[in-house]
């Protein structure tokens, strides 16, 4: 459910008289857990949650609601469950155990013992599956990494440590990971730092204005009123992703992938002549995804073979983890539209685009 969930419950206990009498009556024998995640529960509709007799346990984020803790902390409804949301289950890294079991500590004597349940502070659908399918993964990257298996096995390991059966070993794998993760230079780019540290409000503004733009540009291109162009991306065909496995799989050298990334370059621009385009694009051959494709160019980020996790529906994507700072060591498409200049690919106008993400 969603923080909003006490409110509305709120409302529909004055607006049709729901009374805790009923809910009680209507859910006995059942035992019901009540969950929220994702932000703080307010005050007073932790208050009306709380109080709701009805119910067996109570599911809180303590990961992103702080405030919910201190909630908790002031008063818990005696005899019921807590199920403490300590395990981030929002995002891929591992967790720092120690603070999370210096948390449930803190939460034994409010609400018992036998009371208290170690979760993750929301489903696991949010993260990739398990690391154990990422092999070729950097391995001091990946020691900083907890995907869903990783989560739950965090997860036990908080329950027994409660129980008195901590794992000294794992505690302290996880401690060490921790603390590479802050000390890592892989982290933090000093470059970026004082790039960053030097941006001031204005930098995000071009000094010249739309209207002198858009001028100079058609003095340059001379274009009709009405271009025609498309989007960039032309289909990526089977051969073309045949030969890119070969190139990711070293089955080809890299003259030979270049070779064919040039023949498909050479074969959309054809064809876009061909159909009087008035500004031309390369097709963008050599990209696999977009989003992996000038990842891999820059530093900071890493990819995963199978950190696969679900955007909406039945749909998934594999996104790419931003582990530090992160820069450009060198152009990202520059090569391929010089190549078109110098290679006299076309005389047409040509357009270079860089997708962002959408």
């Amino acid at each position: 459910m969603s923080p909003l969930l006490s409110r509305i419950l709120s409302i529909m206990s004055c607006k049709y008289s729901l009374r805790p009498t009923e809910l009680e009556s209507t859910l006995s024998g059942v035992n019901v857990l009540v969950a929220t995640y994702f932000a703080d529960v307010p005050a007073e509709e932790f208050k009306t949650l709380t109080a709701l007799k009805g119910l067996t346990a109570f599911g809180f984020d303590l990961v992103r609601g702080t405030k919910t803790l201190d909630l908790i902390k002031g008063g818990f409804p005696s005899g019921k469950y807590l199920f403490a949301g300590v395990v981030d289950g929002k995002n891929i890294w591992a967790n720092d155990v120690a603070s999370s079991l210096s948390v449930l500590q803190s939460l034994e004597g409010v609400v018992g013992k036998d009371k208290l349940v170690v979760s993750t502070s929301c489903s696991l659908l949010h993260t990739a599956v398990d690391l154990i399918n990422e092999p070729k993964l950097d391995k001091e990257i990946k020691s900083w990494l907890a995907f869903a298996a990783q989560k739950v096995v965090e997860v036990n390991a908080l329950a027994k440590a409660l129980s008195g059966h901590k794992d000294e070993g794992f505690f302290s794998a996880n401690a060490a990971a921790q603390a590479s993760r802050k000390s890592s230079p892989r982290v933090t780019n000093e470059a970026v730092q004082k790039a960053a540290a030097a941006f001031k409000g204005s930098d995000h503004r071009r000094t010249t204005n739309v209207s002198a733009i858009l001028d100079a540009q058609q003095k340059k291109l001379n274009l009709p009123i009405l271009p025609t162009t498309t989007i960039g991306s032309f289909p990526q065909t089977m051969e073309l992703r045949k030969v890119r496995r070969e190139n990711k799989a070293k089955k080809i050298s890299v003259e030979e992938y270049v070779k064919a990334i040039k023949e498909e370059i050479n074969k959309v621009v054809k064809l876009q002549e061909e159909l009087d385009i008035d500004v031309l694009v390369h097709g963008e051959p050599e990209r696999n995804d977009m989003v992996e494709y000038f990842g891999e160019q820059l530093s900071g980020f890493a990819f995963t073979a199978n950190g696969w996790v679900q955007s909406y529906g039945s749909r998934c994507v594999k996104p790419p983890i931003i582990y530090g700072d992160v820069s450009r060591p060198k152009p990202m498409t520059i090569c391929w539209k010089n190549w078109m200049q110098i290679d006299g690919v076309s005389s047409r106008r040509r357009a270079e685009r860089v997708n962002g993400a959408r």
